[in-house]
């Protein structure tokens, strides 16, 4: 099985080639490029670099969201349209699901905080249990104050990855009750080597999409959504 994939879904670019065995080539920008200049000359160098056909994949694979509402169009648009070229499926994983597979049977709970702007985080808790990945809360959206009590209550040790922790994290140790940690620099964002190893169970478990079905998921409305209709409703 080889998996073309891609995650746009943040500040983040990353593109990857890969198959169950192998991470065959992997190209991850935290820049300040905007992804409409990144996304696709980065997917051309991957694979003019792994001398891929793309015609020999088996699925593209996406981090469908939640996170930069811009981030998460182009990186839709750019599977939907290969998909739609090449006669592909889509396995679209969760942005949040995903960063938490970063940390490979972690013995902690795994606690992604990915910024949503205003003090809010996209966020979820995780765990592995008996080498299975397992999700604790789904991923959603809500404030960090939120967050930290949500994690306190579970009474476990956390470890916290993503974006938004350079934003929070003296909140996150001025508020936690229970012991922390923070991943390393290499582990803290997304990377599209952790959306292909979990889009690869997707696949095979029969989780995937037509090009034309496939869409990203906001989780929450856009700023200009909200300012319309509050503005509407007065």
């Amino acid at each position: 099985m080889k998996l073309l994939v891609l995650d746009s879904s943040g500040m983040v670019a990353s593109v990857a080639i890969m198959t169950e065995d192998a991470l065959i080539g992997e190209y991850t920008m935290n820049h300040k490029k905007t992804h409409s200049q990144t996304l696709l000359p980065m997917l051309d160098e991957v694979v003019k670099m792994t001398e891929t056909d793309l015609e020999t994949i088996d699925a593209i694979a996406i981090a469908k969201g939640p996170g930069s509402f811009t981030g998460l169009r182009i990186g839709s648009a750019t599977a939907k349209g290969l998909g739609m070229a090449l006669g592909k499926p889509i396995v679209s994983v969760p942005t949040i699901d995903a960063i938490a597979y970063n940390l490979f049977e972690s013995d902690k709970v795994i606690c992604p905080i990915m910024d949503a702007r205003r003090s809010n985080v996209y966020t979820g808790t995780y765990e592995w249990k008996d080498g299975t990945f397992s999700v604790i809360e789904e991923q959603c959206a809500r404030s960090i104050a939120e967050t930290i009590e949500a994690i306190n209550a579970i009474c476990r040790p956390v470890i916290f990855l993503g974006d938004a922790v350079p934003l929070h994290k003296e909140l996150i140790l001025a508020n936690i009750s229970v012991p922390v940690s923070f991943a390393p620099p290499h582990l803290l964002r997304q990377r599209a080597g952790a959306v292909g190893s979990l889009a690869m169970e997707y696949y095979k478990a029969g989780i995937v999409e037509s090009a034309r079905e496939h869409g990203p998921d906001y989780l929450k409305k856009s700023q200009a959504e909200r300012e319309r209709e509050e503005r509407n409703a007065n």
